[in-house]
């Protein structure tokens, strides 16, 4: 079993930047596929961005590309998200996962984490 732990999330302004973390646990951190998802108040979650196994194959969401840097520390079993020029459109929960595929993927992750909240006031 993985277990995933966010945090990084907070309150800040638009155009800000924010940077959050998760550290997994459970298995070898080189052998997880990663990724960040997001659900706003009364929407369904959706894909934010997500990277493989050696941090090279990566994919981001339109909405974000640009603005947002997924990035991984296969010793410190961390995987980040650099999220720069934040919106209003970006306030949501945001959420780490994991797969057990090597290459980035956009659906089918395998366990999740709780959850961090973003807000960003405009």
């Amino acid at each position: 079993q993985v277990q995933l732990v966010e945090s990084g999330g907070g309150l800040v302004q638009a155009g800000d930047s924010l940077t959050l973390s998760c550290t997994a646990s459970g298995r070898p951190f080189s052998t997880l596929g990663m990724g960040w998802f997001r659900q706003a108040p009364g929407k369904e979650r959706e894909f934010v961005a997500g990277i493989g196994w050696t941090g090279r194959n990566i994919k981001y969401a339109d909405s974000v590309k640009g603005r947002f840097t997924v990035s991984r520390d296969n010793v410190k079993s961390t995987v980040y998200l650099q999220m720069n020029s934040l919106r209003s459109e970006d306030t949501a929960v945001y959420h780490c996962a994991a797969h057990l595929q090597e290459y980035a993927l956009y659906y089918d992750y395998d366990f999740w984490g709780q959850g961090t909240q973003v807000t960003v006031s405009s």
